[in-house]
């Protein structure tokens, strides 16, 4: 993202350039040029995703009702761990019992819900409960401390919670104790907090008695017959262009924004790429051990189910490669998720070769650049021959491009293959204007899959989508002349540690505090394993002296674990340009240098 504030009239300025430059070259080019087709041959780097197969304009509910239809005593999900198994016709009578709970707490449609906690039965039942009530869910990533979890239930009000109780080295009712104090006094349901005052119910998992919460089980058993009623007739009024869920991304401010989406933002996304995947046409089982608070475990995850009667498979809590292999050899899935490193561990797990993955033929590997190494292995070695490479953003609910099973194999491992059916991507320049192919510059998206907006933030959703829809990326790409899209770097200084998005602004502003800090850089050096690893390059204050475990344990009761440096350099200027500007890629490369990281690719 573009920074606002003292930036906003270059912000301004960078918009209206870019439109009246668009709107030129649209003038200049011939149609023909502009190829609706995702196989082409153009002189431009625009595509459009073939479209053979309709939207499909449906709420999440009321797919879920529907599928459970075509196929009631169907299993829908299996939580091995402890033991869960829900067929459709269950998942769909426990999701309305926990949706008329809800309604008996007060909520109604539009309300937000957080969830805060790793995969679960319960997220499960949330996600479809909230949907088929009209409630906007809030997924939280299970690893943010105080500072974020805060931050997050203040931007977009929410008036409950479900967490769960505690998850590695996270204590989450201690964690919301510390901002909720007033709980140790007050009834569950009547929560009256001077720092968050629209939060009225905080709801635990599990069979724990905990002071100002109520049980999950008792909201389950909470509804009325008449409130259960009234969320099959909510059906009918529900639209599927509303709001249904609210992703966090980390903002250039610091903070984490909230992409808003819509049921059909969501459930298409979900569709089209179980359609690639050829889910429409098997009998599906999929192994997710991706967290479903991210797009890619609750997307591209669980909604196959009410999409393609998948049965989605969530091995453990947590990723842990032991327990995802043994959950495709049990389970018989047909289909594997993760984030590169997953697949990397899974493959350097001991004991890989005594695991029956026969079932498997294709999966999805997202969430950050895929290593092509890797992805010879998981085709020779997991016999997943048709996997897929999905690229996009949490703004895009989140698949744009994704390679096919059938591409050749030079394309799907070097690609993140074509647009996605009824989507558009564009690659353009500083100025705005449309690159030939071949020419690298800023991905552009438009269609169904970009988000409403960021929640209460007016501001950033215009720096993010221009008035003709069209979403800036900030990744830098390359498309050839048959449409197929390359990730050739970030614009943006985001960093990717191991499918997880950091920004490093949102570390610095937390180091600024540091009573010892001068001035802090954060920039990602190259990891092996993880893709990324954070660095940061420290200026200290006159006279004062720190170590890196010191500023280490200063960011781990601020941030989430994943955020948390793992290098720490202290350094006595940055390098900057004649404007003053620091340059970041200088400082990526000498850190890179130093740490001895140079053959690391």
């Amino acid at each position: 993202m573009i920074y606002v504030g003292k930036w906003c009239n270059l912000t301004t300025m960078r918009i209206l350039a870019r439109l009246t430059n668009i709107i030129a070259l649209r003038r200049r080019l011939p149609v023909a040029q502009f190829s609706t087709s995702s196989k082409r041959h153009a002189q431009f780097s625009y595509t459009q995703g073939a479209g053979t197969v309709p939207l499909r304009g449906v709420t999440v509910g009321r797919l879920l009702q529907e599928q459970t239809e075509k196929t009631p005593d169907r299993e829908a999900v299996v939580f091995p761990a402890v033991g869960v198994r829900k067929t459709f016709a269950q998942l769909l009578e426990e999701s309305d019992r926990l949706a008329a709970g809800l309604l008996s707490l007060g909520l109604k449609k539009g309300d937000r819900l957080g969830i805060w906690g790793p995969n679960t039965p319960e997220w499960v039942l949330a996600q479809y409960a909230t949907a088929r009530a009209g409630i906007i869910l809030v997924n939280i990533n299970p690893l943010y401390r105080s500072f974020e979890l805060e931050h997050v239930l203040q931007m977009v009000e929410c008036k409950a919670i479900i967490s769960d109780v505690r998850f590695k080295d996270q204590d989450y009712y201690d964690i919301l104790f510390q901002l909720i104090p007033e709980m140790a006094s007050q009834k569950p349901g009547n929560l009256r907090s001077h720092i968050l005052p629209s939060l009225k119910h905080v709801i635990m998992m599990g069979d724990d008695d905990h002071p100002g919460t109520w049980k999950f089980s008792d909201v389950m058993s909470a509804g009325s017959d008449e409130q259960r009623r009234s969320i099959v007739d909510l059906q009918d009024r529900l639209q599927f262009d509303e709001a249904i869920n609210i992703q966090f991304t980390s903002g250039t401010t610091g903070f984490p924004k909230g992409a808003t989406l819509s049921h059909h933002n969501i459930v298409n996304n979900a569709y089209f790429t179980g359609q690639i995947l050829d889910y429409h046409n098997r009998e599906t089982r999929i192994c997710i051990p991706v967290p479903l608070y991210h797009c890619f475990g609750m997307v591209i995850g669980s909604l196959m189910m009410p999409n393609h009667g998948a049965t989605c498979v969530f091995p453990s809590p947590g990723f842990d490669p032991s327990t995802a292999l043994k959950a495709v050899q049990d389970e018989r899935c047909t289909s594997l998720y993760g984030v590169p490193t997953m697949f990397i561990d899974m493959l350097n797990h001991p004991e890989f070769h005594s695991f029956d993955l026969s079932t498997l033929y294709t999966g999805v590997m997202a969430g950050s650049p895929c290593p092509i190494e890797t992805m010879r292995q998981v085709i020779a070695k997991m016999h997943m021959d048709q996997v897929t490479v999905c690229y996009g953003t949490t703004e895009n609910s989140p698949v744009t491009f994704q390679s096919h099973r059938d591409d050749v194999i030079e394309k799907r491992v070097s690609t993140v293959g074509h647009a996605h059916p009824h989507v558009e991507a564009k690659i353009i320049d500083d100025n705005g204007e449309i690159v030939p192919t071949g020419t690298p510059g800023e991905l552009c998206t438009r269609g169904y899959i970009v988000m409403l907006g960021y929640w209460g933030d007016e501001d950033r959703t215009k720096e993010a989508i221009l008035p003709d829809r069209w979403y800036l990326t900030g990744d830098q790409a390359v498309m050839d002349e048959d449409g197929f899209v390359r990730i050739t770097g970030r614009i943006k200084d985001m960093i990717i540690r191991g499918g997880e998005n950091v920004y490093p602004l949102e570390i610095e502003q937390i180091l600024y505090t540091h009573p010892k800090i001068q001035d802090v850089q954060v920039v990602g050096v190259p990891d092996k394993r993880l893709g990324e690893q954070i660095c940061a390059c420290v200026i200290l204050k006159d006279k004062q002296t720190a170590t890196e475990e010191e500023i280490k344990e200063f960011c781990k009761e601020k941030v989430a674990k994943f955020k948390v440096p793992k290098y720490v350099q202290f350094v006595k200027e940055f390098p900057l340009t004649v404007t003053g500007k620091v340059q970041k890629f200088k400082i990526r490369e000498e850190a890179t240098r130093s740490l001895g990281l140079l053959h690391v690719t």
